[in-house]
């Protein structure tokens, strides 16, 4: 390996050359058991047949009373039928006994319905007198009556494998009678953020130190991705500390944050080759080119940039992908998309990805910067992100571009970008 601490890169990878090697390498997790009450969000790892039928009695569609439907033929507001009331049916407290010709209970929604009645007589068209009730209209058999099986039948595929578990999902889980679900393992991630000049979140600036945000950045973006942060702490740029955490068997992908460039500390990538494969280091991009990519037995090892936009650039383009990948998720990007013209040129180089943070003023799209890595607060001030694939100089102003917006949820950046 070529130390390119204090020289530079000799040359430099195209990024879909390296997300098509991510897409190549990587490889799904194994299965997990876990509660029902915890698969929320998970991907199942499997088929879901159900065993039993739902629901698995006859039961009303509404409050009224259950009859034969054939003996209510003819009523009607001026000749109504009467049956004798000789019960009452609640959901989980049926009726015991059958009915004979004539005869109804009062039944509520959900509730079995007895033998000897095939209908429900909705209460809007009864009325009870002196222990009977009178029935103004003719009531079909299997009228307002849910049949067996009527939601799921037994041996129905419910759910299938990949699907990533909604409530609702989760929900009709717990109707079959699941208690567990096999789910796609979740990706354990190590955080190695680096730096002798870097203080724990929580702290205040002071001197030459500076406070970790990467960290704080990595957690939720991985919380997203369906990952699970391992206990982390800042580790100081001394070689040994950095080996140690990066051979660890533990996680299924490491994150090294800082480190990873050409300077005289960035020890990262040299540890990384001679421990497994730096398969890349080096990318044609805007922020991130710093940005290297390797495995260590099987294990993808990250290794992004200390600046904080370009932490967040290289992992939205190659560990978040990767993560949801191992997990059974999608590779695609999470974020909405808005498609909104630009307020001025966007300038490009061609051969590199630009990744331009933008505002949305008066429904267009304003770019805020191409360069500035290590201002965060751009990111805030930004509604989302533009990308400017390798083959074009950019954009004219008027341009529609496509905003990979930073919300999860419609809010200020639509309503703006509408008006």
């Amino acid at each position: 390996m070529r130390d390119v601490r204090m020289r530079g890169f000799a040359e430099r990878a195209d990024v879909e050359d390296v997300l098509a090697f991510l897409a190549r390498e990587t490889r799904l997790l194994a299965t997990e058991t876990v509660p029902l009450l915890e698969g929320f969000g998970r991907v199942l790892a499997e088929d879901v047949t159900s065993a039993v039928d739902v629901p698995g009695f006859a039961r009303s569609a509404m409050d009224g009373y259950a009859i034969e439907g054939a003996a209510s033929f003819g009523a009607s507001s001026y000749e109504p039928i009467r049956f004798a009331i000789v019960g009452t049916a609640l959901p989980g407290r049926p009726f015991s006994g059958r009915l004979e010709a004539g005869q109804t209970v009062r039944i509520m929604t959900g509730a079995p319905i007895p033998d000897g009645a095939d209908a429900v007589a909705k209460a809007e068209i009864c009325e009870e007198r002196d222990g009977r009730v009178l029935v103004s209209e003719s009531v079909a058999p299997k009228k307002n009556v849910g049949v067996i099986g009527e939601d799921i039948r037994l041996g129905d595929r419910v759910l299938a494998a990949g699907r990533r578990l909604r409530p609702q999902d989760v929900g009709l889980l717990a109707s079959i009678g699941r208690a567990e679900v096999a789910c796609v393992r979740q990706p354990r991630v190590r955080l190695l953020v680096t730096g002798d000049e870097l203080l724990p979140a929580g702290s205040r600036p002071s001197g030459a130190r500076i406070v970790d945000s990467n960290s704080v950045v990595l957690r939720g973006l991985v919380a997203r991705d369906g990952g699970r942060v391992l206990p982390f702490e800042i580790v100081p740029d001394v070689p040994e500390r950095i080996r140690a955490l990066m051979a660890d068997p533990e996680p299924d992908v490491v994150l090294v944050s800082g480190g990873t460039s050409v300077g005289q500390e960035d020890h990262a990538p040299r540890l990384l080759a001679e421990l497994g494969s730096l398969d890349y280091h080096g990318l044609s991009m805007r922020p991130s080119s710093p940005t290297g990519i390797g495995r260590i037995d099987g294990r993808f090892v990250f290794l992004l940039p200390g600046n904080p936009v370009s932490c967040l650039a290289a992992y939205e383009f190659f560990a978040g992908p990767t993560i949801r990948a191992l997990g059974g998720r999608s590779r695609a990007w999470t974020h909405r998309r808005l498609r909104v013209p630009l307020a001025r040129k966007l300038a490009s180089e061609v051969g590199r990805t630009d990744y331009v943070r933008v505002a949305l003023e008066a429904g267009r799209a304003v770019p805020l910067a191409t360069a500035g890595a290590s201002i965060l607060s751009s990111t805030v001030r930004a509604a989302g992100a533009v990308i400017v694939p390798r083959e074009r100089e950019g954009y004219a102003e008027g341009e529609l571009v496509e905003i990979l917006l930073y919300d999860d949820e419609p809010g200020n950046a639509d309503e703006v970008a509408e008006s």
